[in-house]
């Protein structure tokens, strides 16, 4: 262990969020580099810090500072250095040297104490001379509030966030109900503050712990697409976490409602009929909304009734018009696609939905064409990167991601708090548009379509196109099952499957397994393969062979164009163990391509790898034959795929070339939005497609194992389906119509809405 005391000459880097630095200190004439975290640092500071040696194979020498202690300069050459090094805004090195000429050793004495004295110094008015004193205590105080905060377990991190929220009111919020820290602190969470409490003393029963474990349990459910959650349910999870028997909850049910943190809801649909009212034995259940859920629902449905206008241009002028095109363009529509058409024209809202091979794309080619004619303005847009560059490889026409396309801007603070990000485009900055076109609408969360809803004046035909049977939205809400379970607005919902879908095993096995039908694996097909493995190794072994020897010729793509997809994150055959595999065979060790190590995941160039969050700030751009940069911008999203093209260690950077040729500097700090991705979930597969889909069918839990499950897998593959593992397994898979249920109500604010225009 080493000790070094001596002056902050340089902070050389800061990240102002977690407090890590790297500072340069001088101590009896020699120079220190210090790595550390430290909450409240500046250049001039005296610091006192004990840590390891160690080197850094890039920037040679450093001590890893374990501990510190910042101490106020004692000698008058120290306190002119410290006042004079940008510590304190405002004082330079010259009027630091006033300021200690004119006070000597009392000088921080007298700033402390008397700061009205430090306008006897030239240069200094009674203002400055109070915002000096401020400064020097406010650096004091922080200083403690560290120190008092890290007794409770807290990190410097959080520390700073909630000494600049509270000030030195931190101090009763603490001790009297630290329970509010979980409301008023990104990243303090319940337990966090249950934690707290324990320490301080307050007890299991505590009103404060009870209400805000009841809120906690309501905003956690939205993790599993939640809107609200039943009160019998809310009350027994929040029971299970806070060790309280639900009868004496109820009541802060009450008092939630009355600090407008919660809505209660009466389940409409299950209100006894006041005829046979007294017949029967059980109450309306509640549903029990945070309210920024509730509100977003009754907003999202306000907003869909407004839109959901009716034109009157004849159906048959449309039907002539419509002739024409499908001439020119030799389509041959059936009559369900003809009426998707003619309700596109007269709906200000429609919703177009169906199945793999029943002509969605071919519709919205129609309505794309009919509009175009009209000489309309048109917007595309879908939820996702790829699911974006399929709309425009499919339609010809731009698409853009939804968040693209309502201008997301800003930067958020930190994994959770998005505060500083907002849509460009809004109710007072509408989209300019006729129409706009949504496509995977299955994908579509309440909060994207909430976003989207305000940026669409009435007037605008607002198109959404989706498949129900896929798996549902990753964020709260079950957006256009809802809209199509209300009954309220124009459904087409297309069923025929065309002769040249027809002839694509893929796609008759898909409507199988929708319908629950058994699979016939003993036929021969070009497109739809099952192969025979029993236990986990073989078929691993079995995939490598495909990816690497068998598919690439048979679908004319590359390697790594192949997708493996599976149900799950752990286990033998789940995404962890895969990628590391299948990372060892596809793109082994070598000492051409250097490689870093993060958080128990090697990364080497030529992986290929997955953006896990969505990024709107992370800046990309393309580049010639030449590497010289021909167009930028910025975002990468969740689910995009790209391969690692060069690791520089020195800079300590990682460079990813995603679709399209975007190359994106990663710093090592940044490698946790990525992850090895030759196998991924199925979940993270919604809205791509790929040449050809490897999929392992083996025994999982039966949460996982679910019909919309496999059909989503299937339906990723453009040319074909591998699937390797036990038959029966599948069949099982097929059989399982689980779905984790959703507790949403935007169909029944719906109704509402509707029943209140009547």
């Amino acid at each position: 262990m080493a000790t070094v005391s001596g002056y902050v000459e340089k902070i050389k880097y800061r990240n102002e969020e977690n407090g890590y630095s790297i500072l340069n200190v001088s101590a009896d004439g020699l120079d220190y580099v210090l790595v550390g975290t430290f909450p409240y640092i500046s250049e001039g500071d005296f610091i006192e810090a004990t840590g390891r040696d160690v080197e850094h194979p890039v920037y040679g020498d450093q001590i890893q500072v374990e501990s510190y202690e910042l101490k106020a300069p004692e000698d008058t050459a120290s306190m002119e250095r410290y006042l004079g090094s940008g510590a304190i805004r405002g004082v330079g090195t010259a009027l630091a040297a006033r300021i200690v000429r004119r006070f000597k050793a009392d000088t921080f004495r007298i700033i402390e104490e008397e700061p009205e004295r430090l306008a006897e110094v030239k240069g200094i008015s009674e203002k400055m001379a109070r915002a000096i004193s401020e400064q020097m205590e406010s650096k004091k105080e922080m200083r403690q509030a560290m120190m008092f905060l890290q007794d409770y377990g807290i990190s410097m991190s959080l520390a700073l966030k909630i000494y600049n929220e509270y000030g030195p009111r931190m101090y009763g919020i603490i001790k009297e109900n630290p329970y509010r820290l979980a409301d008023d602190i990104q990243g303090v969470g319940f337990k966090m503050a249950d934690e707290i409490a324990q320490k301080v003393g307050i007890f299991t029963d505590s009103d404060f712990r009870i209400r805000s474990g009841i809120y906690y349990t309501l905003l956690q459910s939205v993790a599993n697409g939640h809107t609200y959650l039943p009160q019998e349910e809310l009350l027994a999870s929040a029971s299970e976490l806070l060790r309280v028997d639900p009868s004496v909850m109820e009541k802060h049910l009450t008092d939630l409602q009355m600090e407008k943190k919660i809505v209660v809801k009466v389940n409409e649909e299950n209100v006894p009929d006041p005829e046979t009212a007294a017949q029967e034995t059980d109450p309306p259940s509640r549903h029990v909304y945070a309210s920024q859920y509730y509100y977003t629902e009754l907003n999202t449905a306000r907003m869909l009734h407004d839109l959901n206008l009716r034109g009157s241009e004849p159906e048959t002028e449309i039907r002539k018009k419509l002739e024409k095109i499908c001439e020119e363009e030799k389509i041959e529509p059936d009559e369900l696609q003809i009426r998707a058409v003619i309700e596109a024209v007269n709906s200000g809202l429609l919703i177009i939905t169906g199945g793999p091979g029943t002509g969605k794309t071919t519709t919205i080619n129609t309505i794309i064409r009919y509009f175009e004619q009209e000489e309309m303005e048109i917007l595309l847009a879908a939820p996702t990167g790829r699911a974006a560059k399929r709309m425009t490889e499919a339609t010809g026409y731009e698409a853009r991601t939804i968040h693209r396309l309502l201008e997301l801007t800003g930067v958020p603070s930190d994994d959770k708090d998005t505060s500083g990000m907002h849509f460009e485009r809004n109710e007072e900055n509408p989209l300019d548009a006729d129409a706009i076109i949504i496509d995977e609408m299955s994908m579509v969360d309440i909060y994207l379509m909430h976003a989207l809803l305000r940026a669409v004046n009435p007037g605008t035909r607002l198109i959404l196109v989706g498949d129900t049977n896929q798996l549902p939205s990753v964020g709260p809400g079950n957006v256009l099952r809802d809209l199509i379970a209300s009954k309220a607005f124009n459904v087409v919902q297309l069923t025929r499957i065309f002769r040249q879908a027809a002839e694509s095993d893929i796609i008759v096995n898909a409507h199988k397994i929708n319908d629950g039908e058994r699979i016939p694996l003993g036929k021969r097909s070009k497109d739809f393969l099952f192969i025979r493995r029993e236990q986990p190794d073989a078929i691993i072994s079995a995939m490598l062979t495909l990816v690497r020897e068998k598919l690439p010729n048979y679908v004319h793509a590359d390697m790594f164009d192949i997708q493996i997809m599976t149900p799950m994150r752990k286990g033998a055959l789940g995404v962890e163990r895969l990628n590391t595999i299948l990372q060892s065979f596809l793109n082994p060790q070598d000492p051409s391509k250097p490689e870093k190590e993060v958080g128990g995941t090697i990364y080497r160039v030529g992986d290929k790898v997955m953006q896990i969050k969505n990024n709107y700030q992370i800046e990309w751009e393309t580049r010639n034959r030449y590497g010289i940069p021909v167009d930028s911008g910025a975002g990468v999203f969740n689910g995009d795929i790209g391969i690692i093209r060069e690791i520089n260690t020195f800079a300590e950077e990682l460079t990813v070339e995603f679709d399209e040729g975007k190359m994106v500097d990663y710093s090592f700090k940044q490698l946790e939005e990525l992850e090895l991705a030759y196998a991924i979930t199925i979940h993270k597969s919604q809205g791509s497609e790929y040449p050809a889909v490897v999929i392992p069918v083996y025994s999982g839990p039966r949460m996982l194992m679910t019909r919309n499950l496999i059909y989503t897998a299937v339906t990723r593959a453009r040319a074909c389906v591998c699937l390797v593992g036990i038959p029966e397994m599948l069949q099982a898979m097929v059989d399982n119509e689980v779905e984790q249920r959703r507790y949403t109500g935007l169909k029944i604010r719906i109704q509402e809405v509707m029943k209140s225009e009547l």
